[in-house]
């Protein structure tokens, strides 16, 4: 029992951060990623026997919170949140001009159709390899490199067209 605890406690310690990173990026809702992260651990804890290659560890977490992630919308939930979460500060201090950038290329990345989103969030958000993205979802590598390729290169296209100015309209 105490080889399961310690293993799982290395496990927590090493992936906590990733895990709510990229459950951020799924939901966009930091109570209902922390939720998320949570029961991926407690599945986790519940399944560590099974976990056989310490060094699957990371990609074996994702599967699971790509699995909770989709359990939440089997389910029915209601918000009885008396607190609107647009009037909740952010707890870093940046910039408008910053804030507006990060909300574009949030948007232009939601926007990509979910095949190519979800290996580049995995890979920029969750920080995975080509091999452990192909594990998680399943694919192979080449085929998960090729779509990386291609979000990254109909992202660009997207913030290109973002930031060009419109033709025909005056300057200042």
């Amino acid at each position: 029992m105490a080889d399961k605890q310690k293993r799982y406690e290395a496990l927590v310690q090493v992936y906590h951060k990733e895990l709510y990173r990229f459950a951020y990026w799924l939901c966009k809702d930091p109570s209902v990623a922390e939720d998320l992260v949570q029961e991926t651990f407690l599945r986790a804890w519940r399944s560590l026997d099974s976990l056989v290659d310490q060094n699957a560890a990371k990609s074996w977490l994702f599967t699971i919170l790509r699995r909770e992630n989709a359990r939440r919308f089997e389910r029915k939930q209601f918000d009885y949140s008396d607190v609107e979460q647009d009037t909740l500060c952010d707890e870093r201090s940046t910039s408008l001009d910053d804030e507006m950038e990060m909300t574009v290329v949030q948007r232009r990345i939601m926007e990509l159709a979910q095949e190519y989103r979800e290996p580049l969030i995995l890979q920029v958000i969750g920080g995975c390899s080509g091999d452990e993205i192909a594990q998680i979802l399943g694919l192979n590598k080449n085929t998960v490199m090729t779509r990386l390729y291609r979000a990254r290169n109909q992202l660009k296209s997207a913030l290109t067209r973002t930031t060009e100015p419109m033709k025909g309209a005056p300057n200042g």
